[in-house]
């Protein structure tokens, strides 16, 4: 991030992970005020107010020069639970760490596994099927991408036998039998906050527990920060073994925002378009509709009459609802893919043509190498590619566990 003395309402907008609908908002209510432009009349917010927030705060400490990249000093290997269509996997790899196993339940997801990776050892099946003791002590690294779900409290202190029938209780448990070095989880921004942080806090004191400490505080990656074209923010989790002594530190972030343009055409991501792939369509109805939204708009560009048809009752509601009808632009990272890419409330339109992105546009957004196939049908492939950690990001995130682990065999 550029250092300066303002910021237009799009920029802090990125920065606090906030819409510009919640912005406006706060200006109205006193929350946050901006100052308006003399010649535009547009809101701009001052350094001294954005101060406050600990995200202007990170966003400040950007990586201006420095990599991430590290050389592993031996050979590191990971053990990957809800591995999914590997984009953890294939991050971590890029990093020099290598996969001993991964688990995973959806018989497509280890499809596509299998046909790009014939070499790793895929678990298919429910992870409660499975007994992971014969890696205990011979890998360095467990990494999961579990579900969030919200535990039964029976006491103060939540333990590892309250959170039974949760697949969070199945990622504790496979760490208590591996007992690797240092753990990730993974998860979406929510479970920061979710049953008011309750859930997080028991997942803390079930590693405390099993005997690992968690890196304090829990951070939130924007992937936009880590060389991947889109604005999708990642909950990581880390826990170090308790008889290491040794900090973990977070990947750096880097100054370089990529945008959709790097990610469908030639540039420095990658060294040719994106490759020609099938995709679902829109509606004929919807269709019409988003023929009418210029790039980088969404809903409010309609008129007032096709709005209120077009949102229903949504149209009434509080908030910007910023992804409905959208279109993306060429010159901004694309919003957060999800598993379905032409469901109402999250449209991701393509910039010229009045269609959702492609799977192997999908797929190029959250940085998968072109040659990494999916299987399954049309359907299958989206929900894959959506429900992946960016392999950019997954990659940095490799770097951080390589120095970890390359200092904790130095000092051995």
């Amino acid at each position: 991030m550029v250092i300066k003395d303002y910021y237009s309402i799009s920029e802090v907008a990125d920065i606090l992970g906030k819409s510009t609908e919640t912005l406006r908002r706060w200006d109205r209510d006193g929350k946050l005020s901006a100052v308006r432009e003399p010649m535009s009349n547009y809101r701009v917010y001052c350094k001294e107010q954005l101060q406050l927030f600990p995200e202007f705060q990170n966003a400040e400490n950007i990586n201006h020069v420095v990599g991430n990249f590290v050389k592993p000093n031996n050979d590191y290997s990971v053990l990957e639970l809800f591995a999914g269509a590997g984009g953890l996997a294939i991050g971590l790899e890029q990093s020099g760490i290598k996969c001993t196993a991964l688990n995973e339940i959806d018989k497509w997801a280890c499809q596509t596994l299998r046909t790009n990776r014939p070499s790793w050892n895929i678990l298919e099946g429910d992870i409660k099927n499975f007994d992971f003791r014969q890696y205990e002590n011979k890998v360095d690294i467990v990494t999961g991408g579990f579900p969030c779900q919200a535990f039964s409290y029976a006491g103060k202190k939540l333990g590892l036998k309250d959170a039974r029938g949760t697949l969070f209780y199945e990622f504790a448990r496979v760490i208590q039998e591996v007992k690797p070095a240092i753990c990730i989880g993974e998860n979406v921004r929510g479970l920061l906050n979710h049953e008011n942080g309750e859930t997080l806090k028991g997942m803390i004191s079930i590693l405390d527990e099993i005997g690992y400490n968690v890196v304090a505080p829990v951070q939130i990656l924007k992937a936009i920060n880590y060389n991947v074209p889109q604005k999708r923010e990642r909950l990581i989790l880390v826990g170090v073994r308790k008889d290491i002594d040794l900090e973990y530190v977070y990947p750096s972030p880097y100054e370089k925002v990529y945008n959709l343009s790097d990610a469908l055409k030639k540039g420095e991501l990658y060294d040719s378009k994106v490759p020609i792939s099938k995709g679902t369509q829109y509606p004929e109805n919807k269709k019409k509709v988003l023929d009418l939204i210029p790039p980088k708009g969404y809903w409010r560009d309609l008129p007032i009459d096709l709005q209120k048809e077009y949102m229903q009752k949504s149209f009434y509601l509080g908030g910007g609802k910023t992804g409905m009808a959208r279109r993306i632009g060429w010159d901004e990272p694309c919003l957060t893919l999800t598993c379905s890419p032409a469901q109402k409330q999250t449209e991701r339109c393509h910039p010229e043509e009045t269609r959702p992105f492609t799977v192997r546009e999908y797929a190029r957004i959250q940085t998968f190498p072109d040659k990494w196939s999916f299987e399954g049908s049309v359907s299958q492939q989206y929900k894959q590619i959506g429900n992946a950690v960016p392999i950019n990001l997954a990659k940095e995130i490799g770097y951080s566990l390589v120095k970890f682990l390359n200092e904790f065999y130095t000092e051995k």
